[in-house]
C-alpha cells in the first residue's frame, strides 16, 4: 500500500466499524468527517491525524486531502454527501471510494468516467455490502451463463438497519421502486413484487426494493433486465403498498424529519454480539432467452460487519495501485471472486 488514506465519516456507525478494521490491518487513517468535536476526540483516543472538514467548504476540503492519495467516503445520505467530495477527488487527484447503495449516485459517479480517466483516479464507489457481495454474485452468474439476459438478486443483511441506513431510507420515502428494464432503469411502485427465495438456512419472502445493483450490476455484466429483492415479512409488503397511496406525505419535509429525529434517538446501529453472531444471505439467479439457467447463494457475515472487512481490503488494493482509472464497480475492479477474500464467506451454485 501507498499513500494516506482518509475516511470522511469516521464517527459514525459504519465508519467506526471501518476505522477498527484499518487498525487491525495495519493501516493508520486519516480522521474526517464534520464534527470537528467528534473526530478530533476520536483520533486522539485512537492516536491518529484529525482533519475534520464541512463538505460545502471547498477550500477547507482541498487542504484537508494534501498528501492524501485515496478517500473512503462514510457519510450519507449520499445523495446530499457524494458531490462535493467527488469534485475535491476529481480536482485534487484523489481516489474515491464510497459505501453508498443509491442508485442514482452510482449513476451520477459513473457519468465521471471520463474525468476520472483523464485525472489518473479511481472512482470505486459502493465498496460495502451495498454492493460487493451482490456485484460480485451478478458477475459470477454472468461469467456461468455469458448468454444471461435477465439477473435477479435477493438479499437478508442479517441485523436491523443503522441510523445512517435508516436516514438514507426516509430521504428516498415516496420515490417509488426502480427495476433495469430492456436497459433502462425504471420506475415501478413500492413493493412492486414479491417472491419466496430458498437461501439455504430456510426460504424468506422478499420484495423488491431499488437496491444499488439496478445501477451496478448493469455495469459489471450488460445484463439488460434486473430486479433486487430484500427479505421481510408480510406484514412489512402489506406496509410498504399503503405507502404507495401516502407518497406525496410520506415525502414531505415535516415527515422526514418527525422521522429522522426518531431514528436519532434509537441505537447507533446493531449491537457488537449481532455483528459478530450473524449472517447475511444473498441469492441470485440469471436466464436467457433460450431458458437456460444458472443460480448460486453466498453467505457472508452480517451486512455491517462484511462492509468493515470489504472497504478497508478495497482501499488497500485501490492505493496499491490495483483498481483501473475511471468509474469501476467492485468486480470490475477486483473480479468476481473478490466477495469470497472476506473471512467467512463462502458461495454456493445450485443450478
Amino acid at each position: 500500500m501507498s499513500g494516506a488514506l482518509l475516511i470522511y465519516g469516521a464517527n459514525g456507525y459504519t465508519g467506526r466499524l471501518i476505522v477498527r478494521e484499518c487498525l487491525a490491518r495495519g493501516v493508520r487513517p486519516i480522521l474526517s468527517g464534520r464534527s470537528a468535536a467528534a473526530i478530533d476526540a476520536m483520533a486522539a483516543t485512537l492516536r491518529l491525524e484529525s482533519r475534520p472538514v464541512a463538505l460545502d467548504d471547498a477550500a477547507a476540503l482541498a487542504v484537508a486531502l494534501r498528501g492524501v492519495s485515496a478517500v473512503l467516503h462514510c457519510a450519507g445520505p449520499f445523495m446530499r454527501t457524494a458531490t462535493p467530495m467527488l469534485e475535491a477527488c476529481l480536482a485534487n487527484r484523489v481516489h474515491y471510494l464510497d459505501i453508498t447503495g443509491e442508485i442514482a449516485v452510482f449513476e451520477q459517479v459513473a457519468g465521471l468516467h471520463e474525468r476520472a480517466e483523464a485525472a489518473g483516479i479511481t472512482l470505486l464507489p459502493g465498496v460495502g455490502f451495498d454492493v460487493v457481495p451482490t456485484d460480485c454474485l451478478a458477475a459470477h452468474l454472468k461469467r456461468r451463463l455469458p448468454s444471461a439476459t435477465s439477473l435477479t438478486l435477493a438479499f437478508s443483511g442479517g441485523t436491523p438497519p443503522s441510523q445512517g441506513t435508516a436516514l438514507t431510507v426516509i430521504e428516498g420515502l415516496g420515490a417509488g421502486g426502480a427495476i433495469r428494464r430492456d436497459g433502462r432503469i425504471t420506475g415501478v411502485p413500492v413493493a412492486w413484487r414479491t417472491r419466496v427465495v430458498d437461501f439455504g438456512v430456510r426460504e424468506r419472502l422478499c420484495v423488491t426494493i431499488p437496491w444499488g445493483d439496478v445501477s451496478t450490476a448493469f455495469h459489471s455484466t450488460q445484463i439488460p433486465n434486473i430486479e433486487t429483492y430484500m427479505a421481510t415479512s408480510a406484514q412489512s409488503v402489506r406496509m410498504l403498498r399503503l405507502s404507495r397511496y401516502l407518497g406525496p406525505v410520506l415525502g414531505s419535509a415535516p415527515v422526514k424529519r418527525f422521522l429522522a429525529g426518531r431514528v436519532k434517538k434509537g441505537p447507533a446501529g446493531p449491537s457488537p454480539e449481532a455483528l459478530a453472531t450473524r449472517q447475511s444471505h444473498v441469492w441470485g439467479e440469471v436466464r436467457d432467452s433460450a431458458g437456460h439457467s444458472a443460480r448460486a447463494r453466498p453467505t457472508a457475515p452480517s451486512g455491517y460487519a462484511l462492509t468493515a472487512l470489504s472497504a478497508v481490503r478495497a482501499a488497500v488494493r485501490v492505493l496499491g495501485g490495483g483498481a483501473p482509472a475511471g468509474f469501476v464497480t467492485p468486480s470490475k475492479a477486483f473480479g468476481a471472486d473478490f466477495i469470497l477474500e472476506i473471512p467467512g464467506t463462502t458461495r454456493e451454485d445450485i443450478a
